[in-house]
């Protein structure tokens, strides 16, 4: 029990140094995150940094961290090689994870599937206590060969007004809703999947704002560059389980939608977005993947942009276009509050495991020194160093179990949790 309640195999979660306000530009570029990381989902954790996770065009779901939506770190990977999960399509990539905060725990959500095995396409799930890796007891929900739906892949999870949790799916061959359990972490017995929407679409988010239910969801198709038709269209409903319908009132289920984010000059194939954000200040943001026009082999990098609140209600993107250079979101400060909840990333020391098993680094945003030490649970220093930037430390032939590392900076000290096995 003690392995499930600790930060395991050594990603690190750290309070951090503010920037001055005068660092802080007033306009961001896209793409925010400058590498492929395919279907971001993104959550504002209890520390009050936003974690985004993708599709593992990084082994074993590549996650980032920031304070301010535009400024990301690379803080590890959800699972490693020993966590990952292999209970279904054990030869499948992890694609379009989802996080959540449900239950105290935070709840990922993830597809496994080759590409074309629409039979052999299902979803699982896995939780940790800290957002930022230590994934564990990752297990199935439903595979499509079980329950008789073609490519179950692309998971979002929402809760109702009454706090019951349902799971939306689906690619192609109609969206679907699952009820789940109270945590979470199962389908309610008796579960009936519930047909939502139409085909035309894949990749679902539902946001609420005023009475209403939006469902957006990705159209065309998601990667072939600059060949790719991906984009964003929308429905709507009073109820989370519909009936949805499009601006003129029609089905969604009878492939009906209005359009909400095309290309663009500079961005091929925009689509399959996160929930969408607010800022310290009330404003909307979304978060999304394309092809960046000037690197199209760089895969589908991770961009972001304000959302509106339009005619009757819809949401809307300016020029329904992906923008080059925008305003920044505003947090902490910025927004005019005096006690930001998360602080600026660049004197960051973080924790990360390697390939080799025993084997950490300890890697810094810039050249500043820091000093660490290696604990057992019984508190008896077991190795130290002093290091520029990054650091290996080297546990292979410490105690097994519980680790603890102290890193000290000159902005102060903190000790992370490792899980030497």
């Amino acid at each position: 029990m003690l392995q499930k309640t600790i930060f395991a195999f050594g990603l690190a979660m750290i309070t951090l140094v503010a920037c001055a306000d005068s660092e802080q530009p007033a306009t961001y570029q896209n793409p925010v995150i400058n590498r492929s990381l395919p279907d971001p989902t993104v959550i504002r954790a209890q520390d009050g940094y936003f974690y985004l996770y993708a599709t593992e065009d990084t082994h074993n779901v590549p996650i980032y961290r920031s304070a301010d939506l535009v400024k990301w770190r690379y803080m590890g990977t959800a699972f490693t090689d020993a966590t990952r999960p292999m209970d279904m399509v054990p030869n499948g990539g992890i694609w379009a994870p989802e996080i959540n905060y449900i239950d105290g725990k935070y709840v990922l959500y993830y597809s496994k599937s080759t590409w074309g095995g629409s039979w052999e396409a299902g979803i699982g799930v896995a939780w940790s206590d800290r957002p930022n890796g230590g994934f564990h007891d990752a297990h199935k929900l439903f595979v499509s060969n079980e329950i008789g739906i073609e490519n179950c892949i692309d998971p979002y999870f929402m809760q109702d007004d009454d706090g019951r949790n349902y799971l939306f799916f689906g690619s192609f061959h109609d969206i679907y809703c699952v009820e789940l359990t109270a945590d979470g972490l199962s389908l309610k017995e008796g579960f009936e999947p519930k047909k939502i929407a139409g085909g035309l679409i894949e990749a679902t988010t539902i946001m609420k704002h005023d009475g209403y239910y939006y469902l957006v969801g990705s159209t065309g198709t998601c990667c072939e560059g600059a060949n790719s038709t991906y984009r964003l269209v929308m429905t709507r409903s009073k109820n989370l389980l519909g009936p949805y319908v499009d601006r003129y009132g029609r089905s969604a289920i009878g492939d009906n939608f209005s359009p909400l984010l095309n290309k663009s000059p500079q961005v091929y194939g925009p689509g399959h977005c996160s929930r969408f954000v607010t800022d310290d200040a009330g404003q909307t943001w979304m978060i999304y993947h394309g092809f960046q026009a000037s690197d199209v082999d760089g895969g589908r990098k991770v961009y972001l942009d304000k959302i509106t609140w339009g005619t009757g209600g819809w949401p809307q993107v300016q020029g329904m276009r992906p923008s080059v250079e925008a305003e920044i979101p505003l947090f902490g400060e910025n927004a005019g509050i005096a006690a930001p909840q998360a602080k600026s990333q660049e004197q960051a020391v973080i924790v990360l495991p390697t390939e080799s098993r025993g084997m950490y680094r300890l890697e810094g945003a810039d050249d500043t020194p820091f000093s660490w030490q290696l604990y057992n649970a019984s508190g008896h220093l077991l190795s130290q160093g002093k290091a520029h930037q990054t650091a290996i430390v080297d546990a292979t032939d410490k105690a097994k179990g519980l680790l603890f590392v102290r890193i000290s900076t000159s902005k102060g000290a903190y000790t992370e949790k490792l899980l030497n096995l």
